[in-house]
């Protein structure tokens, strides 16, 4: 558990300097929408592609890993949807709040992950980290915002979200990237290198962005809709992918990378989607600050269990 922890930490450390640097005064707050910016459509589609590029899947289980990802999934989507008429008979979550903790419950920080991998795995793992990123975006994006129209009472341009939606820069350096591996011809050495080195800048500056973007004050709130999602995602989710991938056949160091699939925190990209389509901006926010802060103690937990499993 310990070594796990200390594997961690270098990760949260670079989330918590993300947020003693935005409140800094010597850093121009205007800056920080741009890093923003440049991480969402360059930074990050440079690492997504270049891992899944240059990823060596020999001897892994694709096949098993990616069925129980994507049932994983659909099992919380149709958790969610059981649950809202509970919630809302007992008027426990508003139907102006539901959208947002749908979408903190199902969406997961890729770039969270793939840092930890390329500190805890062998390259491996971050292949399967990237792997999974392209795979899962599209249907956490198509429910995302079929929920949030529905629950935001807004009317929204679908033209423009499927406009968005097919140009979502992540989408877009996934395809490309399972593309070219089939080419018949490799990218140009340099360039690859030159990716490599905006893949590595990628990490640093993305975890800075990320703490940049948390709002510290709302980890005090006791409000059941800031925790609901906390425990769906942080907690139940975990437990339903390891046990199905369990039940595939997956152990080993393979289960270790679904695992750590599985524990990372939510996603901060559904605040905008949120925000445009008019759902709970705000309480995505603070959910996003306390799923990240609980994550520092809950995914080595999580892999400290995982680990139990496997050797056992």
């Amino acid at each position: 558990m310990l070594a796990i922890f200390e594997s961690t930490l270098p990760i949260f450390l670079l989330v918590v300097l993300g947020i003693i640097l935005k409140r800094l005064p010597i850093i121009d707050q205007k800056v920080w929408p741009g890093l923003e910016q440049i991480a969402y459509w360059f930074l990050y589609p440079a690492l997504l592609f270049i891992t899944i590029y240059n990823a060596d899947f020999a001897g892994l289980r694709l096949d098993a890993m990616l069925v129980a990802l994507l049932l994983s999934f659909l099992i919380m989507v149709a958790l969610l949807g059981l649950l809202w008429p509970i919630l809302k008979r007992n008027g426990l979550v508003a139907t102006t709040e539901y959208s947002s903790v749908f979408q903190t419950a199902i969406r997961w920080n890729g770039f969270i992950a793939l840092a930890i991998a390329q500190k805890m795995f062998p390259p491996a793992g971050s292949a399967v980290v990237a792997l999974v990123m392209a795979v899962i975006i599209i249907p956490i994006n198509i429910f995302s915002v079929f929920v949030v129209t529905k629950f935001a009472d807004s009317s929204a341009n679908w033209a423009r979200i499927g406009r968005t939606m097919a140009l979502n820069p992540l989408i877009l350096a996934a395809f490309s990237a399972v593309l070219l591996r089939f080419a018949p011809f490799r990218i140009y050495d340099p360039i690859n290198e030159t990716l490599i080195l905006v893949a590595n800048a990628a990490l640093g500056m993305g975890l800075i962005t990320i703490g940049a973007g948390l709002r510290i004050a709302d980890i005090v709130s006791l409000r059941f809709p800031l925790w609901l999602p906390v425990f769906l995602k942080l907690a139940v989710f975990p437990v339903i992918l390891i046990t199905l991938a369990w039940s595939f056949g997956i152990d080993g160091a393979q289960l270790q990378y679904l695992a750590l699939c599985a524990a990372v925190p939510t996603a901060m990209n559904g605040y905008l989607l949120a925000k445009q389509l008019g759902g709970d901006a705000e309480l995505y926010a603070a959910v996003t600050t306390l799923q990240t802060a609980l994550s520092f103690f809950s995914i080595p937990a999580v892999l400290a269990i995982t680990a139990q499993l496997t050797s056992g």
